[in-house]
């Protein structure tokens, strides 16, 4: 507002229309459009003292937001329009009429489909998924982290991560800490969650998170060696949702947000010091609304939904359940030979906490 007394005071004063421009530091068009909106106004320099600035935008802008010509007429509520065309044997012309009985005065029919059009046009266009009983795992860890006291003495803490599995059809959940995001966590936490599952679904959708997609692509994403052998190993497939396309994910992206009030907002004044003991207090956690948790290696496993009770096992995953022979977690490695090539080999190591499930 300062900027509008300055350009009111300057023109009593004579100065004309670019020097004020100049002065003040705007546009030409903006000193002009100030001026026509102070002479709507009615306002004159000297202001009265009393005028704030606050009443100054009130006296300069007080029809701005109002639009003239064909807003006149009656607005449709093209919410409730673009509602009743999804319905059978309903048609704009249907609804125009219907319109046009509560407002004779409103907009004709060509008036009125260009409108309904051009407030469709801004909608976003979304599809809605259909998931069936035990087609997709969606995989992904929660964006908050757990504190676990590591040292009693010195009261060193290390976050723990939050790992979380949904299935599309039930809604069955998977939840349970560990320490990192890396491939060792990350392998280990499927197998356990396909444990807890008792099946492997035929798809397990990541996020594009390194650990799981190398390279994300549209068409043709690249996978990361080892969570693909996992899948080889399980007869499933990795389906990775597309860069930036949070919704191809939806499921997983409410389990979190679940997980995140639910699991952690409770355990927000406890204290852990392990990671069995922060997986054992999300196991407990969730017993008001769960059922009972399945053990999965060394770790214990964290809770279920409440849809679990009620959903058999043949509607969350395919197959019967699987016995867990002790395996060996490997990652891929690249090594340069003497002739400057360079090769890929696996590079084993113990993973007790990790156990594979053999089909």
């Amino acid at each position: 507002m300062r900027q509008v007394r300055e350009v009111l005071r300057l023109t009593t004063a004579g100065v004309g229309l670019n020097e004020i421009a100049r002065r003040v530091g705007v546009a030409p068009s903006t000193v002009r459009l100030t001026l026509k909106r102070l002479a709507t106004a009615g306002l004159r320099w000297p202001l009265p003292a009393e005028m704030t600035d606050s009443a100054l935008e009130t006296a300069l802008f007080a029809a701005a937001g109002t639009k003239q010509g064909h807003r006149r007429h009656a607005e449709p509520d093209w919410a409730e329009i673009h509602r009743e065309l999804k319905r059978k044997h309903v048609t704009l012309t249907m609804l125009w009429d219907e319109y046009i009985e509560r407002c004779p005065e409103g907009y004709r029919y060509s008036r009125f489909c260009e409108l309904y059009r051009g407030w469709a046009s801004r909608l976003s266009v979304t599809m809605r998924q259909a998931h069936t009983g035990g087609d997709k795992l969606f995989v992904d860890y929660a964006g908050d982290t757990v504190p676990v006291i590591i040292d009693r003495l010195t009261g060193q803490v290390r976050p723990a991560q939050i790992f979380v599995a949904v299935m599309g059809a039930s809604n069955f959940t998977y939840a349970e800490a560990s320490w990192t995001q890396a491939l060792a966590d990350w392998i280990g936490a499927h197998t356990r969650a396909f444990a807890a599952l008792g099946g492997v679904p035929k798809l397990l959708v990541p996020d594009n998170t390194k650990v799981a997609v190398i390279k994300a692509c549209l068409y043709e994403p690249q996978v990361n060696r080892t969570y693909a052998e996992m899948a080889v190993h399980y007869d499933t497939a990795i389906l990775p949702a597309r860069p930036r396309r949070p919704r191809d994910k939806a499921k997983v992206e409410v389990a979190v947000l679940i997980i995140e009030r639910w699991l952690l907002g409770r355990l927000r004044h406890r204290r852990f010091y392990s990671l069995a003991e922060l997986n054992t207090a999300i196991v407990s956690c969730c017993g008001s609304s769960t059922t009972n948790a399945r053990s999965g290696g060394s770790v214990p496993p964290a809770g279920r939904s409440s849809k679990s009770s009620t959903c058999p096992t043949s509607t969350r995953c395919r197959g019967s359940p699987i016995a867990l022979p002790n395996g060996a977690f490997a990652g891929w490695v690249s090594i340069t030979t003497s002739s400057s090539k360079v090769i890929s080999t696996a590079c084993p190591t113990a993973l007790p906490a990790t156990r594979w499930r053999c089909a």
